[in-house]
């Protein structure tokens, strides 16, 4: 399985949904960096089940055990490892999930990869329970950001039919990306959280879920990072959003859009404010060349809606080789859309900290 990603810091994952914990093990984190603990935990927390009628009924804590990495106040240089343990899992509820492939998850694609012997409960090492430890690198990865002047923040664009307004892709100021934090349905449009939370009750109501977009800034970022080709900032940043489950689409500043406009209205045209170079539209999303350009870095990624639904369905059962009709079981988020904010946010600052310190400017 490939856990790993990063150059120069690097993340590994480990654990199962229903096993004794998950975790990471972070490697290449600078020596001598200060954590605030306690700012983790708080986004830890945003990630955290069982907060409100929007998620999963799943108690989980989220509280982490450093085990390495970490002394006297400050980084060692050596890898950070942390343990989140897992608590509140009803693995009876998955017992004949061994067997009846449940749609929209990895049980067959994950029985056929790896011969029937991986975790099959609460989607094992598939489940979105792994998102807690990337949530705990990006909290760590926001700081040392921070100390460097880059900002990363997200919000819900749309979830349904339901639509927010959408960054000012010229910049967005660091306090509005923070008040966004402090939010359960991130918006910037505040009405439209009531409009969103009644979108999803009337899906959980029907025994069924909904998906959405979560639209992602970071400010602050200089121009000179990245690389072309592939490892550029877009394929960087790509390639860890896929990782995240539920992500079935990404685009850059105005992505698809694009593809309606003409040259002149597409590029983004420079010039100087003072001494510092930007660009009156932003419609390339910060990036040019696979490389920053000192304007914003804003994209959009399409969370599918929760795979668990209460409704029947139709499904196969490879013990027997027939077709058969499934109603799952258990608890399971209506909407995973407000619990992936932080992720999204997560991710991005780990791989644009990585970034940072991988391209020769950054160091």
């Amino acid at each position: 399985m490939s856990n790993i990603m990063g150059q120069t810091i690097t993340i590994t994952l480990f654990g199962e949904s229903h096993g004794a914990s998950v975790g990471a093990v972070l490697d290449g984190l600078p020596a001598g960096e200060v954590i605030d603990w306690d700012q983790v935990r708080r986004e830890m927390e945003r990630r955290a089940p069982g907060r409100s009628a929007l998620s999963t009924a799943r108690a989980e804590a989220d509280a982490f055990e450093i085990q390495s990495g970490f002394f006297n106040g400050y980084t060692t240089g050596t890898p950070l490892c942390a343990i989140i343990k897992n608590s509140d899992h009803h693995s009876r509820d998955y017992d004949h999930l061994r067997h009846v492939m449940r749609p929209g998850h990895a049980d067959y694609t994950g029985k056929v990869r790896y011969g029937g012997f991986q975790d099959f409960r609460g989607g094992g090492h598939f489940s979105g329970r792994l998102t807690a430890p990337v949530v705990f690198a990006g909290a760590i990865a926001s700081q040392l950001l921070s100390q460097r002047g880059v900002t990363v923040g997200a919000h819900i664009l749309q979830i349904g039919s339901v639509q927010d307004q959408f960054f000012d892709p010229t910049g967005e100021t660091e306090q509005r990306l923070r008040q966004l934090k402090e939010e359960t349905l991130p918006v910037l449009e505040i009405e439209k959280a009531a409009a969103m939370e009644q979108y999803i009750l009337e899906a959980k109501g029907q025994l069924d879920s909904v998906g959405g977009v979560i639209e992602c800034m970071a400010i602050g970022l200089p121009a000179g990072v990245g690389n072309p080709f592939f490892d550029s900032v877009e394929s960087r940043l790509s390639h860890m959003m896929f990782s995240i489950p539920a992500v079935k689409g990404i685009e850059f500043g105005d992505g698809f859009a694009l593809a309606g406009m003409r040259g002149s209205q597409a590029n983004d045209s420079f010039y100087y404010d003072g001494p510092v170079v930007k660009t009156r539209t932003n419609h390339n999303g910060g990036i040019n060349g696979g490389i920053t350009n000192g304007m914003p870095v804003v994209f959009r990624t399409v969370i599918k809606p929760t795979a668990s639904i209460s409704r029947r369905q139709e499904t196969i059962d490879t013990d027997t080789g027939e077709n058969c009709i499934l109603e799952i079981q258990g608890r399971h988020d209506p909407c995973i859309v407000q619990r992936a904010v932080p992720v999204i946010e997560a991710a991005a600052a780990w791989t644009l900290l990585d970034l940072i310190l991988t391209t020769p400017q950054g160091r």
